[in-house]
């Protein structure tokens, strides 16, 4: 990360605009790692980069690339940008006793890290796998950076460690139909799709969260992100950022043997029936969470020219 890592991070914080006023780093608060008792998961992804070489060192050299693809694919697909708000920032949830920030995107293990952060924050109880769905989801349970005003915003970009976790797109979405539509078998995949790619669905309001694309959840070309964990890779991304949050100890519920390998095959069934052309429609709509997380379209998916 270095100095320049940290010129970036004033930047991040300086992007949400006029609306928000960028202040200096204030270290008010007088518990934990901002006492000075630990250091902070921020400092330690810090001392990783600089360090010895380790296991763990070479974790954060994976997320360190991971960080300079998205910084790259930013710079190259992106144009001009309205400013951000606060409101903004409803999905970047706070835990200020860790000192961490957290841009949930829906079907990408959101379920498993709110229930994480209400057991860290000790908003729950201390096994993240006894804290039920619904309540892990309950509006106000968890802060987001949203709640705060422009100087607390500012001060939490600048020194909390910042990390989301994406999802294929295609899967995701695949995910979310399954989820939240066809559990009753009352809208088909094909209903869904031409909802998405009417023009008219988002002139009359945004997406609904479950298939809005990560990159408009999570603006992270505007923030920046020390960690970008990938639900490919969901064991071991977890395991970094707790280890990096010094609580190692708690475990990150695992999904069921098999559930992966389960979703691509239901993801596959059901792109199987869509037209190459609704295909590259649909692809072009999710363009850029590929583009900027580093994924290929899938192999079951035939994308014609454009």
């Amino acid at each position: 990360m270095g100095r320049r890592c940290w010129r970036r991070r004033a930047l991040a914080a300086a992007c949400l605009g006029a609306a928000l006023l960028l202040l200096a780093f204030e270290n008010s608060l007088s518990s934990g790692w901002l006492s000075g008792k630990r250091r902070s998961p921020l400092q330690m992804l810090y001392d990783l980069d600089q360090g010895p070489r380790s296991a763990l060192a070479a974790l954060a050299a994976e997320h360190r690339q991971r960080r300079d693809l998205l910084r790259r694919a930013c710079s190259r697909h992106t144009r001009r940008q309205r400013l951000l708000r606060p409101e903004d920032l409803r999905h970047v949830l706070v835990d200020d006793a860790h000192g961490l920030l957290y841009c949930y995107v829906p079907k990408a293990a959101c379920t498993n890290w709110k229930r994480v952060l209400l057991a860290l924050s000790g908003r729950g109880p201390a096994d993240p796998r006894a804290i039920p769905a619904p309540e892990a989801h309950a509006p106000g349970r968890l802060p987001s950076l949203a709640d705060f005003g422009p100087a607390e915003i500012n001060r939490r970009l600048r020194a909390y460690l910042a990390f989301l976790f994406v999802r294929e797109p295609f899967e995701r979405l695949a995910s979310a139909y399954r989820s939240q539509l066809a559990r009753g078998h009352d809208v088909r995949f094909a209903e869904l799709l031409a909802y998405l790619l009417d023009p008219r669905t988002r002139r009359d309001e945004p997406f609904n969260e479950h298939w809005e694309r990560a990159h408009a959840l999570c603006h992270p070309c505007r923030l920046r992100y020390d960690v970008v964990g990938k639900f490919e890779t969901l064991a071991e991304d977890a395991a970094f950022v707790l280890r990096l949050a010094g609580a190692p100890h708690l475990r990150f519920p695992a999904p069921p043997p098999g559930a992966a390998a389960a979703a691509r095959r239901r993801a596959e069934r059901l792109f199987r029936d869509v037209s190459p052309f609704y295909q590259r429609r649909l692809f072009d709509l999710y363009r850029m969470d590929f583009l900027l997380f580093n994924y290929s379209a899938p192999a079951y998916v035939r994308l014609p020219a454009p």
